[in-house]
């Protein structure tokens, strides 16, 4: 077996190790928590072991594996100042805590005032809070903590919603940290190969897969859901790239932000589907005291 390809091995056996250590005493929210954890800490092992980056001292290291949600090893462990590298102005830190405060009070407060009888409404209500908390919040002040001290810790959200394509989302401003790992492991090997159609919509529907395992296998339903979100996704980017796209402006303005808003708000539902709201957000938005 070859080093290259040992570095892939956690990200399957992780996720079969806590499949296989599942029982029907662990809530499922449990279960979906543990996937997501698994199959993270994998794709964390794979970029540190890639990145050859040497004299990286050893807090820095320890920080990415274990303080940092970021996969962008190559500019943590730089030796080398980044764009993202500057100490963050005073208000990104406001910005940072007013995002927190805003999920929690989505979490712990709007979703207590949704009707009971429509659980679907109070987990989205929750979920919102959750992203919020972390993706947006908590996650941006770690990067503005490690940035003070000199780190390239790039904010993993930036302002999806002012996003003109579907390109710009998914490629600069929502979760960067698995559009850096996908772009170096997939899209480029894949793309040199195959294509760029071929390759984006491969990486889409790995992307669909993934978020199945996370989303249905832990709520019992909705399979497949996910899979054809992502694979949606592709499908929309391909098409704002085409010639007809490029001519109707799809890519750009505010012709572009409808079709972007329009193609990842319609079909949002199979995603995130009923299964997965009602018996893994509402649950576990109970196990933390949120309801």
């Amino acid at each position: 077996m070859t080093p290259r390809f040992r570095g892939w091995l956690p990200i399957v056996f992780l996720p079969l190790v806590v499949v296989l250590l599942e029982t029907p005493a662990w809530p499922r929210w449990a279960f979906m928590w543990a996937l997501a954890i698994s199959i993270y800490a994998g794709c964390k092992w794979l970029t540190w072991r890639r990145a050859q980056v040497e004299g990286t001292p050893l807090w820095r290291r320890v920080g990415y594996l274990l303080a940092w949600p970021g996969l962008d090893a190559r500019s943590f462990l730089g030796e080398h100042p980044s764009a993202w590298s500057s100490r963050p102005a005073p208000r990104e830190w406001w910005l940072g805590v007013l995002k927190t405060a805003t999920g929690l009070g989505l979490l712990f407060g709007v979703a207590r005032l949704v009707p009971a009888g429509v659980p679907y409404v109070t987990g989205w209500v929750g979920m919102i809070g959750i992203v919020m908390v972390l993706h947006f919040g908590v996650f941006h002040l770690l990067s503005c903590a490690w940035r003070s001290v000199g780190v390239g810790a790039r904010p993993l959200m930036d302002r999806p919603l002012v996003s003109s394509s579907l390109g710009e989302f998914w490629g600069r401003r929502w979760n960067t940290a698995f559009r850096d790992l996908t772009h170096r492991f997939c899209f480029r090997p894949l793309s040199a190969g195959w294509g760029v159609p071929a390759a984006v919509l491969t990486v889409f529907a790995i992307s669909g897969l993934i978020h199945d395992v996370v989303i249905s296998v832990p709520a019992g339903g909705g399979h497949g859901g996910p899979s054809l979100f992502f694979v949606l996704q592709g499908a929309g980017l391909l098409i704002e790239r085409s010639g007809a796209g490029r001519r109707l402006g799809l890519g750009s303005g505010w012709r572009g932000w409808l079709f972007t808003m329009g193609f990842l708000i319609a079909p949002i539902g199979v995603l995130f589907h009923p299964p997965f709201v009602a018996d893994i957000i509402v649950p576990f938005m109970r196990a933390v005291g949120a309801l």
